[in-house]
Formats: C-alpha cells, sequence, structure tokens
C-alpha cells in the first residue's frame, strides 16, 4: 500500500511539473484570416502583459500539413519572442485543422500571397504595431520568406532557419546525407541517383504521376497529389527573390547536422546576395534540421520526454535567447554584423 502511494506521489508531483513547463507566458487567441476565398485557422500568440502595440513575428512553416502550433513546439518560441515585446502569429497550412484548401495545391507563389494576407490583417489591428512586423520562417519557408521581403519593403525583419536556396540542389543534398547515414553502398547510392535523375527528367517534361510511377517503378511515398505539388515548385530558387530583399535586416540560423539542407551553400549565397551591415548568421553546431538538440532529437525516449517535461530544452543552446536578442537589436535600430 505504502509503495502504491510513494507511486501516486510521484504521479502528482511530476504532473504539476509536466503542467508548469507547459505553461507559457502568452495570451493565445483563436484567430480567422480570410485569403483567396478560403479561411485560415491560426494562432495570435501576445505577451502576457500590456495593451501593446506590439511588433508582431509571422510564421511561415516548412514541408508537411503543419497546424498553426506546429504540435506545440512554436510555443517556447513565440514565448521567447515575446519576452522581446513581440506577438507572433501563425496559421494552420490549408486543409490542416480548421483552415480550408490544401496545401499541396500551392506554389511558393501561392504561399507568399498568404503570408502577405496575414500581414494585411495584423496591420489592421490597434494591438499590432505595423512598423514592427517581420518573418519567420523555417527549411521549405527558404522559398517564401525572400518573396514576401521583396514585395513588402515595409517588413522590419527575416528570420530564416535552415532554408535552402535551390530546390534541386537541396534535394540532391539531402538524398546523399541520408544514403551516407544509412551506410548505403556504392551500386545503392548510383542507383538512387539514377532515380533522381529520372524524375527530374519526368518532371521537365511534364509527366503525370502515372508516368513517373511507370518509369521509376517504386513511388518511395510520392503520392499523386505530392508530384503536383513538387511538378509546381521543383525549380524554385531563392536567389533572384534575396537580391529584390537586400537590406532587409536578416537572422540566418544553420545547424551543424543538417541533412536537408546544405548549410555551407545556403550561408555562401545569402553572404554574397545580403550586404554584411543587413545580415546576422549563427550556427548551432549541436543542431539537427528542426534546430533541436541532436542528442535529443536522435533519442526516442529523451525526445518524448524533454517535449513533455521540459520543452524549452528541446532547442539547441542558445537558440531561443539569440532570436529574442536579434529582435531587440532591430528594434533598437542596432547594426547587425
Amino acid at each position: 500500500m505504502w509503495s502504491l502511494v510513494a507511486v501516486l506521489l510521484a504521479g502528482l508531483g511530476l504532473g504539476g511539473v509536466v503542467v508548469v513547463q507547459n505553461t507559457y507566458a502568452l495570451r493565445e487567441e483563436h484567430v480567422a484570416v480570410r485569403h483567396d476565398g478560403r479561411v485560415l485557422d491560426g494562432v495570435l500568440a501576445r505577451p502576457r502583459s500590456g495593451e501593446g502595440p506590439f511588433g508582431l513575428v509571422v510564421f511561415v512553416h516548412g514541408d508537411g500539413p503543419v497546424d498553426a502550433t506546429h504540435d506545440s513546439f512554436y510555443r517556447p518560441l513565440w514565448e521567447s519572442f515575446a519576452e522581446a515585446g513581440y506577438a507572433s502569429l501563425s496559421l494552420s497550412k490549408p486543409g490542416v485543422g480548421a483552415s480550408e484548401g490544401n496545401w499541396l495545391d500551392q506554389s511558393m507563389d501561392d504561399r507568399a500571397d498568404e503570408t502577405l494576407a496575414a500581414i494585411e490583417w495584423a496591420r489592421s489591428r490597434p494591438d499590432i504595431d505595423g512598423r514592427r512586423i517581420g518573418l519567420w520562417g523555417a527549411s521549405q519557408a527558404g522559398w517564401v520568406l525572400p518573396k514576401v521581403a521583396a514585395r513588402d519593403r515595409a517588413l522590419r525583419f527575416v528570420i530564416a532557419v535552415s532554408p535552402a536556396v535551390d530546390w534541386q540542389q537541396q534535394g540532391r543534398y539531402n538524398l546523399l546525407a541520408e544514403l551516407r547515414e544509412d551506410g548505403a553502398t556504392q551500386d545503392e547510392t548510383r542507383a538512387a541517383l539514377r532515380r533522381r535523375e529520372t524524375t527530374l527528367r519526368l518532371l521537365r517534361q511534364g509527366a503525370t504521376f502515372e508516368e513517373y510511377r511507370g518509369a521509376v517503378g517504386h513511388t518511395d511515398g510520392m503520392t499523386a497529389a505530392r508530384w503536383r505539388f513538387v511538378a509546381k515548385n521543383f525549380r524554385s530558387h531563392a536567389s533572384g527573390d534575396l537580391r529584390a530583399m537586400r537590406g532587409t535586416p536578416t537572422l540566418l540560423v544553420l545547424a551543424g547536422h543538417d541533412l536537408n539542407v546544405d548549410v555551407a551553400d545556403t550561408e555562401a549565397t545569402y553572404r554574397r546576395i545580403l550586404p554584411p551591415s543587413s545580415l546576422t548568421v549563427r550556427h548551432y553546431p549541436q543542431a539537427t534540421h528542426s534546430l533541436l538538440d541532436h542528442g535529443v532529437e536522435t533519442s526516442g525516449p529523451r525526445l518524448a520526454l524533454t517535449a513533455v517535461l521540459a520543452p524549452r530544452q528541446l532547442y539547441a543552446d542558445g537558440f531561443l535567447a539569440d532570436q529574442a536578442a536579434f529582435l531587440r537589436r532591430v528594434t533598437a535600430g542596432e547594426r547587425l554584423e
């Protein structure tokens, strides 16, 4: 009996830790933004106190069916931005949550239009300072952020986390990195590269999904909807839009264990195109593509426990604090790097 009591007490204590660790200094408001005849479901997370007007960070998701909170992984970021006096706005992708539409129908230009609509909506709110609105985006957002910043020159900043520049180069890098990680043989690697070249040739020819499936033999998880999405976007290249956004204060965040993006290529491109006075680059050697700590992400039990018991510790050391510091410097008008 006493053993059972001890277990129950421990459980109650642990429950308290979970509640505390998953409570954030935020006021979250459910919002709906109308764009292109559809309603997009989202969250506006403001600092816990004050009436504003607050600066605003508009979130641009990476690939996949991402909801407004990214399964709660965004909340530590929102809290760090709130500490710097900024609210955060994040919308569920079309077809995710209560958002209407289908994100797989979108081009990168469509995603940019959607982000611009969210910014326009935010500027209509009295609790948002329209002069202090910027973007945060990860991974696939690397093709969206520059488009938006190039078209809205009033944006105050861009935070680009693990962005790629060239869709096709990024895909090849990712393929080879994952093959190395899996210990693929030279024959397996050559076969994978041949399938990739076949896929690119079919995309350039405008082939249907059925033609792709017939030529490749197996689809590696590719669906007809995904094929259409890739066909719309495989020519994406960020360089032109990066040139058009020159001067926008930009924080480039790069990970040391990134299997998705060639961080050396990304950094070289950003440094070549953007002036040093507007660019800050931060490296996190122990981070994965998602900027989670490598040791945490690669251990299933550790990842699950950290997500529940200490979600702020999921991210690489310094990642949250450095972004808040960047916002403070931008607000103060300080030179970036």
